[in-house]
């Protein structure tokens, strides 16, 4: 069997230190919002629907450029180094809108990144060995993102939870990636020639996508309908009587069972395909709403976080992979970024909803309705499965 490359490592590793850099911030920004800067939970929904959707918007327009320009390197520096940049402006917000323009800066570095990074991992991987390398690169982010947290944490005592002190240490783990790309991805020219680029896809090229990735398409977005902002469940948490200081705990709780089980998950759709490990991970994510919407207390809400942790390890890198079996070579780019596109416009909707139940009729209701939209999503595969028979 075919070894993962040391591009594929690279950017694991690339992923991890922004997100150790990020998720310091993200751990504590909810509550942030709402105690220290004495926002509702409404906004907090909006200002991190806008934010998801603002990286997906982004997107589609790298994916697009790495295909036409033949390297995706650049787009991968200029997005780390955008989301590097924003982290001092979180320490230094007074009020919502800053808040929400640093996110919109973080967000837009995400989106310059994202598309171009996950294609470069298929370029320079063998399809047989695709999903291991998706699941591994998504543990060594997904490392990060418990990483940040229990940082977050640690810094909380050592600054007698003072958030804006904690939010100034995130720069530096965030400049570690940037350096690693810059010095660690050589990137990949692609045999593609160069041509004139045209901003956004032309409709020729969208005729290149056939209706298998269109269908993908369909499923990523009633996932993410599911699976609204993380924010809500550090909000529970906190509602269930977590203390402000442990917030970051349930970041860590959630990204260590997703760490663990992202490359097993990947290993078993290189085996057995796609959609078992897809459905198991709805079934998850469908159990954790139930944890979620009962009132257990802190055990059941820990218990929710938990599965939920699950549900992204069985499904956010298998979805990257039918992406990527579903594109042409020549718009893998593009692919990623419609892709990303369509299931961040849909996290601002489902994240806006979210909170509007929350706020109006509680909790529980946010929860109810997101096991609902995990029916739904299981509905969509077992009739793409059924399709694709006839």
């Amino acid at each position: 069997m075919p070894k993962i490359s040391r591009t594929v490592w690279t950017l694991g590793l690339v992923s991890m230190f922004m997100d150790i850099s990020s998720e310091i911030v993200h751990a504590l920004l909810p509550l942030f919002l709402t105690v220290t800067l004495g926002t509702s939970v409404a906004l907090v929904g909006v200002i991190d629907g806008i934010a998801e959707a603002t990286a997906s918007i982004s997107k589609m327009f790298s994916g697009y450029l790495s295909d036409r320009i033949g390297r995706r390197k650049p787009m991968i520096l200029l997005g780390y180094g955008l989301g590097a940049l924003s982290k001092p402006l979180f320490a230094l917000a007074a009020g919502p809108m800053p808040v929400l323009g640093a996110r919109f800066i973080d967000r837009i570095g995400k989106g310059l990144r994202g598309a171009p990074r996950d294609a470069l991992v298929a370029d320079v991987t063998p399809l047989e060995i695709r999903g291991r390398a998706y699941g591994l690169r998504q543990a060594l982010d997904t490392v990060g993102a418990f990483a940040g947290p229990l940082a977050a944490i640690g810094l909380m005592a050592i600054f007698s939870d003072n958030m804006r002190a904690v939010f100034w240490v995130a720069v530096f783990p965030g400049l570690i990636a940037v350096l690693l790309v810059i010095f660690g991805i050589e990137g990949r020219r692609s045999e593609l020639p160069n041509v004139k680029v045209h901003v956004p896809l032309r409709i020729g090229d969208l005729r290149n996508l056939d209706r298998g990735f269109w269908a993908v398409v369909g499923i990523g977005v009633m996932f993410t309908m599911a699976r609204f902002s993380e924010a809500f469940l550090i909000l529970k948490a906190n509602n269930d009587g977590l203390p402000l200081a442990l917030a970051p705990l349930v970041l860590v709780v959630m990204n260590l069972v997703y760490s663990l089980g992202a490359y097993p998950a990947g290993a078993l759709a290189d085996n057995g395909g796609t959609q078992r490990p897809l459905l198991c991970g709805l079934a998850c994510l469908v159990v954790a709403d139930i944890f979620l919407a009962s009132r257990l207390g802190l055990v059941g809400t820990f218990a929710g976080i938990a599965l939920w942790g699950g549900h992204m390890a069985l499904t956010q890198g298998l979805l990257a992979q039918l992406v990527a079996e579903r594109a042409p070579e020549a718009l893998r780019g593009s692919a990623f970024g419609i892709f990303n596109l369509a299931t961040g416009i849909t996290m601002l909707a489902a994240s806006v909803l979210a909170g509007v139940l929350w706020d109006y009729a509680g909790p529980s209701a946010t929860f109810i309705a997101g096991g609902g939209f995990a029916g739904i999503a299981a509905l969509l595969i077992l009739f793409r499965r059924m399709a694709s028979r006839k």
